[in-house]
């Protein structure tokens, strides 16, 4: 077996890749695009493996919609975090949707209905420069570097095109202790804040004082209104700069006029807030002690919001009562089936769903239609330019 074949590729698929096949074996390509002849380099291949992984490093025959990656470092046997940037943004928002009817169909046995729409700015600039929070590591000259796609070792960074212009300095002219963690965070993509092994960094040096400021300011505005947040400098925050406000309208719009609400993996109260700000009745169920922490000061002027620290699925189950609308925006896995069924049991006429991840949201569309629940619309959002990944909210309705 060669580490080199020629192959013709075929349709996107779920995860950065495209599908091809090899003397019967099917290829997972990344750096391709569909209708392509490249020349791959196998980087997982074996006789006995069910398939194959393999990274494009020469096109032989390019698609219309390829383009020069203003990322190089995220190419063929290069960093995550940039996989699609060989691809057009409009070509990419055509993968992502792809993706979601192909998953709709298999998982859901039903059509996605909506399109993918493109978050405000980002075709000005060109889909860079919108990530507002990144996490890398240091290599062994303490230079900030990320991992290889699926592997351990990780790789100086010269760029880093898909942060913040303002992030992506603070990164780069800095050093840091060899093997250290960073978790950069730049609110609302400007004066931006490091943290190393969990230690603010202040001046080039750890800031070991107690009083060490660990909390940021987040702003959300938009047609509907404005609000402020504080959370802990790692705290969960959406990583896009408009992902925040985008997502927020989009719930709004679809929870129509439920005046009690269950907020679900609510995290530091994003939905909450804005929710139990138009005289909403809004109980809010998260799991992670530091963002219930965090949801508990942003919502403090709010006397129509609660926030309950604890395991979701078990707060349903203890039988909630009188609630017209649930809003879940739950990890990359899913619902599942258990908590979906604790969901239906409280009978809530309407659910709104934020998903990161169409295979999982598809997979809970199928579970919520066994309780009687009808996908009445869906909209996919392209919140990560330059990556796979595209973010979606779906609303559903029980007579």
């Amino acid at each position: 077996m060669t580490d080199l074949i020629e192959l013709s590729i075929g349709a996107v698929a779920h995860g950065g890749h495209c599908v091809a096949r090899h003397e019967g074996r099917v290829v997972f390509v990344r750096h391709a695009l569909p209708g392509e002849m490249v020349r791959a380099r196998l980087t997982e291949a074996g006789d006995d493996a069910r398939l194959w992984r393999a990274d494009a490093v020469e096109v032989l025959e390019a698609s219309p919609d390829r383009v020069d990656s203003a990322w190089p470092e995220a190419g063929p046997g290069g960093v995550g975090g940039g996989e699609l940037s060989h691809v057009a943004l409009p070509a990419q928002r055509e993968w992502k949707l792809a993706v979601l009817r192909e998953s709709f169909v298999r998982f859901a046995d039903r059509e996605f209905p909506g399109g993918v729409a493109a978050a405000p700015g980002d075709d000005a600039r060109a889909g860079w420069g919108w990530r507002t929070r990144a996490d890398v590591v240091a290599d062994s000259e303490g230079r900030p570097a990320m991992h290889l796609h699926r592997s351990r070792e990780v790789r100086a960074l010269s760029r880093l095109p898909i942060a913040s212009p303002a992030l992506e300095d603070a990164l780069l002219e800095s050093r840091f202790p060899a093997g250290s963690r960073i978790h950069a965070v730049a609110p609302g993509g400007e004066d931006p804040r490091l943290v190393v092994d969990g230690v603010p960094w202040r001046g080039g040096r750890a800031d070991h004082r107690p009083n060490a400021p660990r909390r940021v300011r987040e702003h959300v505005a938009i047609a509907a209104g404005a609000w402020d947040f504080q959370l802990d400098v790692e705290g969960f925050w959406q990583v896009h700069r408009e992902a925040p406000g985008v997502l927020v309208d989009a719930v709004l719009r679809r929870v129509g006029d439920a005046s009690s609400v269950l907020d679900l993996y609510s995290g530091a109260g994003l939905f909450t807030v804005a929710l139990a700000s138009q005289g909403r009745a809004v109980t809010a169920v998260e799991s992670d002690a530091r963002a219930s922490r965090d949801a508990r000061r942003n919502v403090h002027a709010l006397p129509g919001a609660s926030i309950v620290h604890g395991d979701t699925r078990a707060f349903l189950e203890s039988g909630p009562t009188g609630v017209d609308a649930i809003v879940l925006d739950p990890p990359r896995s899913g619902a599942g089936a258990r908590t979906v069924d604790a969901m239906a049991a409280v009978g809530a006429r309407r659910l709104v769903y934020v998903a990161c991840d169409p295979v999982a949201l598809a997979r809970d569309t199928a579970l919520l239609h066994a309780h009687g629940y009808r996908l009445t619309e869906a909209e996919g959002f392209d919140l990560f330019p330059m990556t796979h990944h595209v973010e979606s909210v779906a609303t559903f309705e029980r007579d």
